[in-house]
């Protein structure tokens, strides 16, 4: 029986022996938990260079030497989780506050009615500018929106195929026509720039309310009012702010840096969110929400009626011009 164990023992250490001449590697096995995680960070840290791991590279794009970028897990949980919570409380919050306005006061009526003349308001270029401009921006919000929330609402509805189908058509209309809406941009600015400076009167119509809170109450407006200079300065400084980020966007190389990229793609995902909210409101002031408004920029006249409630300091202005009529008798108007 002794002599049977000693076989046994003398078997098992060949098969030892012969398993580690056979795999040097595995003779040298030692596990020691807390010394290999001092040499992984003395490795992490030989490798770090600011605010992320580098390896060595050899072609000239720098942003391609990232192993490890710890602030790109934080990135995408807020573009995974956040992001979504943010646009959807600006934007469903957006629409339910609409709505109780509509229920609550009703639209905006012309109080003494419409008079049947007209008053030029906007000439043709100026809609044009108007109209390039929303109408590339509601293309660019929808496919905005689709990267936060088409996953979420269009996926299941079209599936898969058609979901990426859609979604890479969405992906060149938002990128080519960010050009035309910098450009509308740009022009709104230089023709506008000068009716939309704030001043003392506009903190009158604020304190009013702009005479939306209660019928016959229109505080004095010239060409534009508080509310229309808001919208005019979220438009150019949130578009402008679109814009840069957006260029960031189109080109990552500008950046020259993961870090300072994923810091533009939050500012155009957060300013978008808020920029699409106040939109919805000026839609809706724009259309339903007032009587007579759409007609400003749809043919570019305004009753004289609607823009004495609204604009009075203005069409005074207009008046002493001789481009709007003192009476109330329809006659033809002459073109600006």
């Amino acid at each position: 029986m002794p002599s049977s164990l000693s076989n046994l023992r003398a078997l098992s250490a060949a098969i030892v022996l012969l398993f580690a001449f056979a795999h040097p590697a595995a003779a040298q096995l030692s596990f020691k938990p807390t010394a290999e995680a001092v040499q992984e960070d003395k490795l992490l840290n030989a490798l770090k260079e600011g605010d992320k791991i580098t390896g060595r590279i050899t072609i000239p794009d720098q942003m391609a030497s990232s192993l490890i970028q710890p602030a790109g897990r934080d990135w995408r949980d807020f573009h995974r989780s956040k992001l979504p919570i943010i646009g959807g409380v600006a934007i469903i919050g957006m629409f339910a506050l609409l709505a109780i306005f509509l229920m609550v006061r009703g639209r905006i009526r012309v109080e003494h009615g419409f008079s049947g003349v007209k008053l030029i308001r906007f000439a043709t270029f100026e809609r044009f500018t108007h109209w390039l401009t929303a109408s590339c921006f509601i293309i660019l919000a929808l496919s905005g929106l689709n990267i936060s929330f088409g996953r979420i609402l269009i996926l299941p509805l079209f599936g898969p195929d058609a979901f990426a189908t859609m979604s890479a058509y969405a992906k060149l209309a938002h990128d080519y026509l960010a050009f035309p809406f910098m450009l509308g941009l740009v022009i709104m600015f230089l023709i506008w720039i000068k009716d939309n400076i704030p001043g003392k009167l506009d903190l009158q119509w604020i304190k009013q309310g702009g005479g939306m809170l209660k019928n016959g109450e229109h505080p004095p407006a010239r060409r534009f009012n508080a509310g229309q200079k808001g919208i005019f300065w979220i438009v150019i400084l949130g578009g402008s702010l679109m814009s840069l980020s957006g260029w960031f966007l189109l080109f990552p190389y500008l950046p020259g840096n993961v870090t300072v990229l994923q810091f533009w793609t939050v500012i155009h995902a957060v300013i978008a969110m808020l920029f699409i909210a106040a939109m919805l409101a000026h839609i809706y002031i724009g259309t339903v929400g007032m009587e007579g408004a759409f007609e400003a920029m749809g043919t570019g006249e305004v009753d004289l009626n609607w823009a004495k409630e609204h604009h009075s300091l203005w069409v005074e202005e207009e008046q002493a011009k001789g481009h709007a009529p003192s009476g109330s008798a329809p006659r033809a108007m002459p073109a600006e």
